[in-house]
């Protein structure tokens, strides 16, 4: 088996197996392509299954000394395993040579978040006089409320909107649906939207269902999503560095400070692991403090 073979077929298990995106797709054969290339470029053209454990850490070794940052070795060694893990599951693999192959130590960064006052802000600063002043603090809305990704913001459909329960129906990664609780306030929003301005564009047959359109009456891009936030922010006088994905970080942290139970947080955030969404108890003291003089029998309060 050469690399070329082996990544058709694990193009196949990604896409059809794992259903991942085809952005994710890509970054997976981007990781197989660097170390390829790294093999040629010390002259060690060799197959897939001859691949050792002492040439992963030579391969790592090189990534450090050309200064790759901790986050992307990471990721690039993730993509290795999952090839080699596709490999073993194929069965023309008998020893995984990534099994002792360990991830770099990263620090973990806190992420960039809003108070409800630059929040407030940025809704202030959406012209609701332009056609699509109502959608786009629609989107805000449902952003900060529901803490969607922007990839499930723009694939979100009406019929996935149960105005009367208060939830969305999301469709996450891998295609994984989840059911989030959404406010009265995104909510409001969302019916203005779809009776004052949506109800007057001409939709295409295929994005009839599509919540958030653009202009032309096709599903917006998240390009567009990221350039709108950005003019919101500016508008607004935020000099914070921030996308669709603060809004994300913002729900969080609003609901772990204000003492929400950390496993219905990573529910609504769609997180597979518990330890994804622990980085948000990072953003508030007391939150740990309490949790200590609640549980801990040397630390209750008397």
């Amino acid at each position: 088996m050469d690399w070329r073979s082996a990544g058709i077929g694990f193009k196949q298990y990604l896409l059809l197996e794992k259903s991942l995106s085809k952005n994710s797709i890509e970054a997976y054969l981007h990781d197989i392509n660097c170390f390829t290339n790294h093999l040629k470029s010390i002259g060690k053209e060799i197959s897939p299954l001859a691949v050792t454990y002492p040439d992963l850490l030579e391969y790592v070794s090189s990534l450090n000394e050309i200064g790759v940052a901790s986050s992307s070795q990471a990721r690039m060694i993730s993509g290795l395993r999952a090839f080699y893990k596709y490999l073993l599951m194929e069965d023309v693999l008998q020893n995984d040579p990534t099994t002792f192959l360990e991830m770099p130590k990263q620090a973990r960064k806190l992420p960039e978040v809003l108070s409800l006052e630059e929040i407030n802000k940025m809704l202030d600063s959406i012209d609701l006089s332009k056609p699509m002043g109502h959608r786009d603090k629609a989107m805000i809305e449902t952003l900060f409320s529901s803490g969607l990704r922007v990839s499930e913001l723009i694939g979100m459909n009406i019929s996935e909107i149960y105005f009367k329960d208060e939830f969305l129906k999301v469709r996450g990664k891998g295609n994984k649906e989840r059911l989030v609780p959404i406010g009265r306030h995104a909510l409001k929003a969302i019916d203005i939207y779809l009776n004052q301005t949506r109800v007057h564009m001409k939709v295409q047959n295929k994005f009839s269902d599509v919540l958030f359109l653009n202009h032309l009456g096709t599903g917006i891009s998240r390009v567009s999503v990221f350039k709108i936030i950005k003019s919101l922010a500016t508008a607004a006088g935020i000099r914070k560095t921030i996308s669709p994905h603060t809004f994300r970080h913002s729900f969080a942290t609003c609901l772990v400070e204000g003492g929400a139970d950390l496993r219905a947080v990573q529910q609504m955030l769609g997180h597979e692991s518990i330890t994804t969404t622990e980085i948000y108890t990072h953003l508030d003291r007391s939150f740990l403090k309490e949790t200590i003089q609640l549980y801990h029998p040397r630390s209750r309060k008397k």
